[in-house]
């Protein structure tokens, strides 16, 4: 089976790196992402990341709190980009290669984003983690990673989460969720289901980026997806 897509944004939460301890980033977890991400790679993939912070802040729940919400924003840009650097060294260590670009300057930390520097290191068969969201507050990492997608052009959104796909209802709540095979971004937004916010899904609607959604945590599903297989939901115009 050829593969369907090219160049891809692959999303996926802070919370998800937490694996089953509930906190922070388990090794394990970053290492089964990471040798699924490499295995795509080695395939020819051009592969684009963007990771959220949730896992060690987030700026809303901290806003709610009193912290002042652009600091509070600020602080989960810096979590996004731990996370990046959690990634990479599992990347490293699984023999891909690849860079963190980030958006807000922090060498030597990581690159300073530009869509073109982005694009020439994913031909170079790098895979490129894009962090810090959009570098400006009150806008989610979900956001970031349409607004990344869009401008390296990817072929979809890949949006690794921990649900085999979008659902009527959360169906970790409620038994009776019916799963969607494919849905429009206007009946996301029209019936209010969560799957990314109203900014991230009508900048995906408006340049035309489909948004895929699938389970990540299970091993060798990211490779399914690629190769076509439909195991999750898709969001298109």
């Amino acid at each position: 089976m050829g593969q369907k897509y090219k160049r891809i944004l692959l999303k996926f939460s802070g919370e998800s790196l937490m694996g089953a301890q509930g906190y922070g980033i388990d090794a394990q977890r970053v290492k089964d992402y990471a040798e699924q991400i490499k295995e795509i790679a080695q395939s020819g993939v051009e592969i684009g990341i963007v990771i959220g912070g949730g896992n060690i802040f987030r700026g809303l729940s901290g806003a709610a709190k009193g912290v002042d919400r652009v600091k509070g924003d600020q602080m989960g840009m810096c979590a996004t980009v731990i996370n990046s650097l959690a990634l990479s060294s599992a990347l490293e260590a699984a023999g891909q290669a690849n860079r963190v670009m980030t958006a807000i300057r922090m060498e030597p930390i990581g690159e300073f984003y530009s869509k073109w520097k982005a694009i020439d290191a994913m031909n170079k068969g790098e895979v490129v983690i894009m962090s810090a969201g959009t570098g400006s507050p009150y806008f989610t990492t979900d956001t970031g990673s349409s607004l990344r997608g869009i401008e390296i052009e990817a072929d979809v959104m890949l949006k690794g989460t921990r649900v085999d796909g979008i659902y009527t209802a959360d169906p970790e709540k409620d038994p009776s969720a019916i799963k969607f095979q494919d849905i429009t971004y206007q009946e996301v937004i029209a019936k209010g289901l969560k799957v990314m916010d109203i900014t991230a899904t009508a900048m995906c609607m408006q340049n035309n980026l489909p948004i895929y959604v699938f389970n990540m945590d299970i091993p060798g599903n990211l490779k399914k997806v690629i190769d076509g297989e439909d195991i999750g939901t898709l969001v298109h115009n």
